[in-house]
């Protein structure tokens, strides 16, 4: 069994991002909407600690090629992403699939992120798929000085609506791990999101004059032949599932938000 995305995976990613069923309108504002997964009412406290988000943005300046570019161009991220500590590329596994490794900085006092990742993608005519997963790699294991935390499933659908237009949906279910409290997760969908789309968006509008001048002709996503990555066998990566990672206990440091933000 391949831990490779199928066309079923591909298919079920697309489903979610386009469902509107038991998901929760958290923020409509110009042209940008933002849900959150519906949690069964009888669970209280004991909820779950995986979250699940969908944003939504109408994007009427910038092609859905040049933002599928954007979110694959890891030299371009170093120049608009403001959270992005270390980014790098691991191995390739497929023509559509490499493993990396992202970490980013949190709002203090909750410790910084990192994440090893699974990234696989698929382009249609008109559409562009990008999904990544968390995974176990033997030589990156979790670091001291930083939590890690679990893709369960994250990725992107964007959808052409013209030649210069296009429908752009980020979809994530995640354990960020740690002992988070609600405001935190809160903020997240309602401050947090739309603010990271709205970079996104940018960056997709200084796109093509930034890549002109920064190794036009370098599209290794696109041209797998470009790619000059070491293979790696995807046998040698395994699921990273959140139970088997220490959970970090932050909630004593953000207690004080907490009961401000409940008052």
């Amino acid at each position: 069994m391949s831990i490779l995305p199928d066309e079923t995976a591909f298919a079920d990613f697309r489903k979610q991002c386009l469902s509107k069923d038991n998901w929760s309108n958290k923020y409509d504002k110009n042209g940008m909407q933002v849900w959150v997964e519906n949690y069964p009412a009888n669970k209280g406290n004991n909820g779950p600690k995986v979250h699940k988000i969908k944003c939504q943005m109408s994007i009427n300046d910038v092609s859905a090629a040049s933002m599928y570019d954007v979110l694959h161009d890891g030299a371009y991220r170093k120049t608009w992403d403001p959270a992005m500590m270390e980014s790098y590329d691991i191995a390739r596994l497929s023509a559509n699939a490499d493993v990396g490794y992202y970490s980013w900085l949190c709002t203090k006092p909750i410790k910084n992120r990192d994440v090893v990742s699974l990234r696989s993608w698929q382009v249609t005519e008109d559409e562009y798929i990008i999904i990544n997963f968390s995974v176990k790699h033997p030589k990156y294991p979790p670091r001291r000085d930083l939590v890690r935390a679990i893709s369960i499933i994250t990725g992107y659908l964007i959808k052409a609506t013209g030649p210069n237009s296009c429908t752009f949906i980020y979809l994530s279910q995640a354990d960020p791990k740690g002992s988070l409290p609600k405001w935190v997760v809160k903020q997240a969908s309602q401050v947090l999101a739309p603010r990271v789309l709205k970079c996104v968006h940018k960056a997709g509008q200084n796109y093509s004059e930034w890549k002109r001048q920064n190794s036009p002709d370098q599209k290794p996503w696109l041209y797998p032949e470009q790619n000059t990555l070491p293979m790696m066998d995807p046998s040698e990566l395994s699921i990273q599932r959140a139970d088997s990672l220490e959970n970090v206990d932050e909630s004593s440091k953000v207690a004080t938000q907490d009961s401000e933000d409940s008052s």
